[in-house]
């Protein structure tokens, strides 16, 4: 029921957003992006002690959550799979996985895109991965810190989006 809800939530926020930017029927290479459901298991996030200060510093260094306006769903751009697991040290909770680039031809910028959600379905915070130059027929190995602690996340979903060359 909360991913009912979460969803019909991030559709009408979706549409407010793009008919406040006035992008209703023009979208960009791909048009909105199109979110799959990730889990959390439990068992993972329990008994994992919160990161310290010293240690979310430099998580919130190398957190990213500013995205790039250019990137845009992208056909060849496929998930392979992603998972939420919790690190050693100061990284802690993150979003894995691996992103193929399905076409021949070379993509400028691949961005991973996630969401994460408490047990209520509020969104907890959004955060991203991206990378450079993915050939055509190769493959990325991406990692999302999120600065949330693994105790307070039930759920994610996750996007990958792309500028082509």
């Amino acid at each position: 029921m909360t991913r009912s809800r979460r969803r019909l939530l991030a559709s009408i926020g979706a549409g407010i957003t793009a008919a406040a930017a006035g992008c209703t029927g023009s979208g960009g290479l791909g048009g909105e992006p199109t979110y799959e459901d990730g889990t959390v298991d439990a068992r993972n996030a329990s008994n994992v002690s919160n990161r310290s200060a010293t240690q979310m510093s430099a998580a919130e260094a190398v957190a990213e959550r500013e995205p790039n306006d250019s990137v845009t769903p992208l056909d060849p751009l496929s998930l392979i799979e992603h998972e939420f697991v919790v690190e050693d040290g100061y990284l802690g909770s993150t979003i894995q996985g691996i992103v193929a680039n399905t076409g021949s031809d070379r993509i400028q910028i691949v961005e991973v895109r996630t969401r994460v959600y408490d047990d209520a379905g509020n969104v907890l915070g959004r955060y991203l991965a991206s990378t450079g130059d993915l050939n055509g027929g190769s493959s990325w190995s991406f990692q999302v810190v999120v600065l949330e602690s693994p105790a307070d996340v039930a759920d994610y979903d996750i996007t990958v989006l792309g500028t082509p060359t």
